[in-house]
């Protein structure tokens, strides 16, 4: 069953026999990112005994926990008759973390500079972008470029990040079908998202320009460029530039 938390904190779920999810408001928006941060920032400072990692994504928080572990550091959680699983120490625990967590301030978020080679044969749909909002190739670029896009949550493959902040202004339906193979790096355009390919996949987003800087590095550490949190600019640079660029660069 759910654990009902006080008026103003969000729901605790369990997610099956090991881990619980956090659910804010169903809201995308900043404000709701700010609460999953607060989360994620508490979780790091402060993990109880027996957690083993979390997810954000763009209104909860998945906790995953040895159960085992758990129950050996926190007998005291379990009352006389309560059946004797995990999840309600789980649950208690993680409701005086979020009381904490609302509290802490809010830190300066990251900014990340990406460059970008828009159009032709690293943007191959950028001027269905342009026709499809009515606005000429260079005003798609420019208003592109000229916005800082919050990095919600990193999904679907390693290290892409889902983006918010783009133009109404230059907001664009998926493809009808998608591409089989992607370009790693490739930018694209889904509807009121933007986001980049940091990997060779398949895909449906339009397709606007190519970044040279790789995203998803497996033998870094980090192995992903991006964060949940993190701002995001992109910057145009020509085809020679982008193809003489050299990824340590960034």
């Amino acid at each position: 069953m759910p654990k009902h938390t006080d008026e103003g904190l969000p729901r605790i779920i369990p997610l099956g026999d090991s881990a619980v999810s956090v659910i804010f408001e169903a809201a995308i928006s900043p404000q709701t990112h700010r609460r999953v941060k607060a989360v994620c920032s508490r979780l790091i400072s402060a993990p109880f005994t027996g957690m083993i990692e979390f997810v954000p994504s763009f209104h909860s928080v998945a906790v995953y926990y040895d159960g085992p572990a758990v129950l050996r550091a926190y007998p005291h959680f379990i009352a006389q008759g309560e059946e004797y699983y995990p999840f309600p120490i789980v649950a208690a625990l993680l409701e005086e973390m979020l009381k904490l967590a609302d509290e802490q301030a809010d830190p300066a978020p990251r900014i990340v500079s990406i460059p970008v080679c828009y159009g032709g044969e690293t943007g191959p749909d950028l001027e269905f972008v342009a026709r499809y909002n009515r606005l000429s190739v260079e005003e798609v670029i420019d208003i592109h470029s000229s916005a800082d896009y919050l990095v919600y949550m990193l999904g679907f493959a390693p290290g892409f990040p889902y983006l918010g902040g783009l133009s109404p202004a230059i907001s664009t339906p998926r493809r009808p079908s998608p591409r089989l193979a992607i370009p790693a790096g490739s930018v694209g355009i889904a509807g009121d998202q933007t986001g980049v390919y940091p990997l060779e996949t398949p895909g449906g987003w339009q397709l606007i320009g190519r970044t040279p800087v790789a995203l998803f590095r497996p033998h870094a550490v980090p192995p992903v460029r991006l964060q949940a949190g993190d701002l995001v600019r992109f910057y145009p640079v020509s085809f020679s530039e982008f193809s003489a660029w050299k990824d340590d660069r960034l």
